[in-house]
């Protein structure tokens, strides 16, 4: 019997311990909570990257942080796991909104319980409960990615536009864009739009499917999408080995490491770097600032965290001039977007 109270001391200790853990995480109802909340809507590149971000602040600040990540990109699984966060006593929250309409109805509800919110990533429908959108101008982004397509491919030319998940408010947007840079070049056309491709997989199998068709048809791709973007840089990497299939240009978004590499060796021309580390930076300062006391300026801005066109000429010190963009918008944030507490 007398061998058995070590490990009777130990379990103990290992429960006291995951207590402990449990309570600082803002598990139970009642226990002590993290005062700012970031919400991801499911495992994602994007989404690590802003968690990163947030994570980062929480600790630049010297802040509590809870941060959750959801299991399906829907505003109704988004909805249901905030709610139930809401209940717990957390004081602000950083939601990306999955639904630009569905999104508002979470935000409003948050809002009535005296609790702040800002959306990052993407902008709700307007007028909007959040204080603020940190994004990427997601129509201006997708212009000056094509209209770099445009001139990469001479001014003239067909179009492949692939993108991932049209019921996501910024691939809507991007398509848009997409269209409208090639409505407004005559000798230039969208020959074909493909889209649904979530996974890494699925995009490869679709654009060397629209490859093997209508190759020799094709001047340009452009992929809005992180998934499909990692698809065609490893495509057109085997393809323009090659030579006769060299004359492709092609510009994406994001920046997984196997993109810029393709851009390093000359597979791929461009991509357009987003500020993902900084829509969960900003974000969550600010909203640790306004659990402060710091009051908003005005009932509503968006705040753009910037984008760059990376290509061979700039893909190892892109980094540093995003995160020149995000410390920038940070220092500002005492005078330009809040009031100090009276």
């Amino acid at each position: 019997m007398k061998k058995l109270i070590p490990v009777i001391v130990l379990v103990v200790a290992v429960v006291a311990i995951v207590a402990i853990k449990k309570s600082r995480s803002g598990g139970e109802p009642g226990s002590s909570v993290e005062a700012v909340v970031w919400y991801g809507m499911m495992p994602h590149p994007y989404i690590s990257e802003v968690e990163i971000g947030a994570k980062a602040a929480a600790a630049d600040g010297g802040f509590d942080l809870l941060t959750s990540v959801g299991q399906e990109w829907t505003q109704d699984n988004e909805s249901a796991n905030v709610k139930a966060m809401s209940t717990r006593g957390h004081k602000a929250f950083s939601v990306f909104p999955g639904d630009p309409a569905g999104a508002n109805g979470l935000f409003g509800q948050l809002t009535r319980n005296g609790q702040s919110v800002i959306a990052y990533g993407a902008e709700p429908n307007l007028p909007t409960p959040a204080s603020f959108t940190v994004a990427t101008d997601i129509s201006v982004a997708a212009t000056e990615a094509a209209e770099e397509l445009v001139r990469l491919m001479g001014g003239k030319g067909n179009i492949l536009n692939v993108l991932e998940t049209v019921t996501d408010v910024n691939t809507q947007k991007r398509d848009q864009a997409v269209n409208a840079v090639a409505d407004a070049n005559d000798a230039v056309k969208v020959i074909q739009t493909i889209s649904d491709m979530s996974q890494v997989s699925v995009a490869k199998e679709k654009i060397q499917s629209a490859l093997a068709a209508r190759g020799a048809e094709i001047d340009g791709i452009i992929t809005t999408g992180y998934n499909p973007t990692i698809a065609a840089a490893a495509v057109l990497t085997e393809w323009h080995k090659n030579p006769d299939n060299k004359r492709i240009r092609f510009v994406g978004i994001d920046t997984g490491e196997s993109v810029l590499e393709a851009i390093r060796n000359g597979s791929i021309d461009a991509t357009m770097a987003q500020n993902p580390f900084g829509h969960g930076y900003i974000s969550c300062t600010l909203l640790s600032k306004m659990v402060e006391g710091w009051t908003v300026k005005s009932p509503y801005q968006f705040i753009n965290a910037g984008n760059l066109i990376v290509n061979k000429d700039n893909v190892d010190s892109y980094a540093e001039t995003i995160r020149t963009i995000t410390d920038g918008i940070v220092a500002d944030i005492e005078t330009k977007y809040l009031d100090a507490p009276k």
